[in-house]
């Protein structure tokens, strides 16, 4: 496994490359192209502040101490990251079996491609929050942005582990890819998004505790939209230690089964 993982960064003009083309390809064909990137998570978070600010108005009770779209969109954008990445990657080795079956070719690439193409688009869209961020005034330090990237390495470690063993196990498991999208909607509930913390029941917490995307969430709101000091950092921390052991518990999985993926696709 070590080895597989050595290799990893010898294929790093692959991945490119084929990072390149899903991104070319997915909006092939359409007038706004990339622009896409900006609109579509504009368009969901129009969609949901209007479902809870509006239809829901009650559903609040806790002041959040800020607009609730800025709140929304910090949590929202990852999120999307997060659950498209996972979706796609899963299906990755299935669509692209043709590729697979070349004796040369790295099959753990197609589910890192479909997670950086994500990351991505992910990236694209952190201009509309900036300009959120302006527009509301958002409570910013430059100590508390420090901790951003790491944010995002931390979440893209997960997503990676969380892909490699999802894709090695969808090839044997079709099922799990349409079981897939019902948990993450039951994930994207469980965890703190569309709600605060606060809002949590004092029972929920300690589940709330064992969902490490709840961490990355309250730390894109305690970083980008709470005032005061980012007080998440030690469980930020803890996520980012269990992300490892994630990423290297998928990887070992996947370089197990990795021998007859070529015969199931």
């Amino acid at each position: 496994m070590l080895r597989n993982l050595q290799r990893l960064f010898r294929y790093r003009s692959l991945i490119q490359t084929l990072v390149v083309r899903e991104l070319k390809a997915r909006y092939r064909g359409s007038v706004l192209g990339f622009f896409w990137s900006f609109v579509n998570p504009l368009l969901l978070l129009l969609v949901y502040t209007f479902v809870f600010s509006v239809v829901l108005r009650g559903f609040r009770p806790v002041d959040i101490g800020g607009p609730y779209a800025l709140f929304l969109f910090c949590g929202l954008l990852p999120w999307i990251w997060f659950s498209s990445a996972l979706l796609e990657s899963s299906n990755s080795l299935i669509v692209g079996g043709g590729l697979i079956k070349k004796v040369l070719f790295p099959a753990e690439v197609l589910p890192i491609v479909a997670v950086l193409s994500n990351m991505i688009h992910f990236l694209l869209a952190l201009p509309v929050l900036t300009v959120f961020l302006i527009y509301y005034r958002a409570p910013l330090s430059l100590g508390e942005v420090a901790w951003f990237p790491l944010v995002i390495l931390v979440q893209l470690t997960l997503t990676l582990g969380l892909a490699l063993l999802l894709s090695a196990l969808t090839v044997h498991f079709r099922d799990l890819k349409d079981l897939l999208g019902n948990l993450l909607t039951l994930w994207f509930f469980s965890t703190p998004i569309i709600y605060p913390m606060a809002m949590v029941p004092a029972g929920g917490k300690f589940l709330m505790d064992l969902n490490p995307v709840a961490h990355l969430a309250i730390s894109y709101q305690e970083i980008l939209f709470y005032d005061g000091p980012y007080g998440h950092w030690k469980w930020l921390l803890a996520v980012a230690v269990g992300s490892v052991g994630v990423f290297l518990v998928g990887y070992a999985l996947f370089d197990r089964l990795r021998d007859s993926f070529a015969e199931e696709v």
